[in-house]
């Protein structure tokens, strides 16, 4: 086999490889990791599950990839927090990031959430140990903003928490609010950002 072959090759297996992680992703977002099966995510993707089997050896590879994959995206909204900015300002922003994330990555939020209900202990120390190191910088960094009076004094972890319960609401519980709310879909996202940035702007405004 020439050079030119073997890169040519390469491509393919490079291509068949993001078209069964985009079918898997669509299968562990929708079955979680134990509801899903392999024969699954080879028809999802288009073709048979012995061909499937020989770019990956099983539904656990798969999961693991996502995961990685996942796990920077998830990443990249907290990291951004800027230690040099505006800390209100900051945290808005991080709002706006993780409101966007749920607009456009719904499928990757809502695997991240069945990992950490169902399949964290698969994959614990690949998902949280990168997690938590960037998770306790920006708790320290709020509290120091907190004590130099730049942040209205709030438990930073709650703080975190309640943002990712109220922003990432919108992927993990696509289904609910389709169901009670089908005459804001056109519009949710820009309606959520309206709603939730002057409530969490008045939460972090420290008293002058």
């Amino acid at each position: 086999m020439s050079v030119t072959e073997t890169r040519k090759l390469s491509r393919i297996q490079k291509e068949r490889r993001k078209e069964i992680l985009a079918a898997a992703l669509d299968v562990f977002s929708r079955d979680g990791f134990r509801g899903a099966s392999i024969n699954t995510i080879a028809k999802e993707a288009e073709m048979s599950t012995p061909r499937l089997l020989y770019h990956f050896s099983g539904k656990e590879e798969l999961y693991h990839e996502l995961l990685k994959s996942v796990l920077l995206l998830w990443l990249g909204p907290l990291n951004q927090i800027d230690a040099s900015g505006q800390p209100v300002e900051e945290i808005l922003d991080y709002i706006r990031r993780k409101l966007r994330m749920s607009q456009h990555h719904p499928r990757e939020s809502r695997l991240f959430a069945s990992a950490v209900l169902l399949g964290a202990q698969r994959a614990h120390a690949e998902v949280f140990d990168s997690f938590r190191v960037i998770f306790d910088d920006k708790i320290s960094l709020l509290s120091q903003w907190m004590d130099d009076g730049k942040l209205a004094r709030q438990d930073p972890h709650h703080l975190i928490y309640s943002i990712w319960a109220t922003t990432q609401h919108y992927a993990d519980f696509e289904v609910q609010i389709v169901e009670l709310s089908p005459e804001k879909m056109d519009s949710l996202f820009t309606d959520a950002e309206a709603y939730l940035v002057p409530m969490y702007r008045k939460l972090l405004t420290p008293d002058t």
